[in-house]
């Protein structure tokens, strides 16, 4: 079979591992992480243009490395090729390998902050071409920066109003998907953890739904859009469904 794949630019070194491993021919194109950071209202359009720019007939379906997003697939229309998307509220459940461990997981520890090879080396926002919301407020700025920015009485404000950005977690988990540059990664999340004086604790990572999605297994885990079909969320324990 033939795919093209749309996926968020952190699961860069994932995707690669499993076309690399893969019968079916893969045409993959990476979006910028911070599209997931720009609003609904923005991230739908970017998405939407680069499912349309496929060619009628050129793919089996278009895979989509993406999980709801914050509502940013809600509204995406399948046109005249299926687009096949993994049944998660956002990536940490592709990385963990189902939305069922990801939601036990994350049930079990509140206030966890997640890290992956990804995440950290892509952790600039700036590819998706436009500010975005979680900098236009300042929410990840350190107190110094925002002093920098905005002045030391405005900076105050936003620190008592909005916080840090991360004042909720307490633990900084990292996700090991089991490739060789884990190691390099996992120091960098740990250093992370012992700046913000949170626990670090390291997670085993799973690359089933990746390799379901590229391989065709398209089971329940998977919202299948058929042309003329849109994306909806159902809030429920399925996430996603097409009317």
């Amino acid at each position: 079979m033939r795919f093209k794949i749309l996926a968020c630019e952190v699961f860069f070194r994932e995707i690669c591992a499993v076309m690399a491993r893969s019968a079916n021919t893969c045409d993959p194109e990476f979006l910028p992480k911070g599209l997931h950071d720009l609003g609904t209202d923005k991230m739908l359009p970017r998405l939407q243009e680069r499912v349309d720019a496929v060619s009628e007939g050129e793919y089996d379906a278009i895979l989509m490395a993406y999980g709801l997003c914050n509502n940013g697939l809600v509204g995406l229309t399948a046109r005249h090729t299926q687009v096949v998307v993994p049944k998660s509220h956002d990536c940490i459940g592709l990385f963990m390998g189902s939305r069922k461990r990801y939601k036990e997981y994350f049930d079990a520890n509140p206030g966890t902050y997640y890290r992956t090879s990804g995440w950290i080396e892509r952790n600039d926002a700036s590819g998706a071409g436009e500010e975005t919301v979680p900098q236009k407020l300042g929410l990840f700025m350190k107190y110094e920066e925002l002093v920098q920015q905005y002045g030391e009485d405005n900076a105050k404000y936003v620190m008592e109003v909005m916080g840090d950005g991360v004042e909720n977690y307490d633990t900084l988990a990292y996700i090991d998907m089991g490739l060789e540059c884990d190691a390099s990664f996992k120091k960098i999340a740990e250093d992370e953890a012992v700046s913000r004086r949170w626990e670090f604790k390291e997670i085993e990572g799973s690359l089933d739904l990746l390799e379901k999605l590229i391989e065709g297994n398209w089971n329940d885990d998977f919202l299948v859009v058929q042309p003329g079909q849109t994306i909806k969320p159902t809030h429920d324990e399925s996430v996603m469904g097409c009317e």
